[in-house]
């Protein structure tokens, strides 16, 4: 799994979101635009997933994620912010980087896979870096595509 199968250059998007609430929002918006998907059952999802437990996990990254009815695949979202907002973090830091990711209902191993891709690539500060000096949803599309993160052990 890469991120060429996960990521559409049309659902990558810079914006300005003034709150969790919002962003999550943008993020539907952005999968209906994207891949076809309604907005207000993407917001359902990821507010419900939410509400078990925040989805940021720490250095200024968020990993919103859902499982949703009449998807064939798993697909993601990216959203870099211009100003940090509070995200209920486990490290308690304000969220600049969202990667927000949408599996089938019956997806079992595919959505793990997604999510520790993600994870891993997220969680190098090198690739964080340069995603956060560069505003630009193509640019952002290309580094994410050419990241190759370690493999865990």
């Amino acid at each position: 799994m890469d991120f060429g199968t996960l990521l559409k250059p049309e659902a990558v998007k810079v914006t300005s979101a003034s709150s969790k609430k919002r962003l999550l929002h943008e993020i539907g918006d952005l999968v209906q635009t994207a891949y076809d998907v309604h907005a207000g059952l993407v917001v359902e999802a990821l507010l419900a997933r939410e509400a078990l437990g925040p989805t940021g996990v720490g250095h200024g990254v968020a990993l919103p994620h859902a499982r949703l009815d009449g998807i064939d695949r798993v697909m993601g979202a990216f959203v870099l912010l211009d100003r940090p907002i509070d995200f209920d973090s486990v490290d308690r830091q304000p969220v600049d980087v969202a990667f927000a990711l949408f599996a089938p209902e019956e997806a079992g191993v595919e959505h793990l896979k997604a999510l520790a891709l993600v994870s891993r690539t997220l969680r190098d500060t090198s690739i964080c870096t340069k995603l956060r000096a560069n505003p630009d949803a193509s640019t952002l599309f290309a580094i994410l595509n050419e990241s190759k993160p370690a493999q865990a052990a």
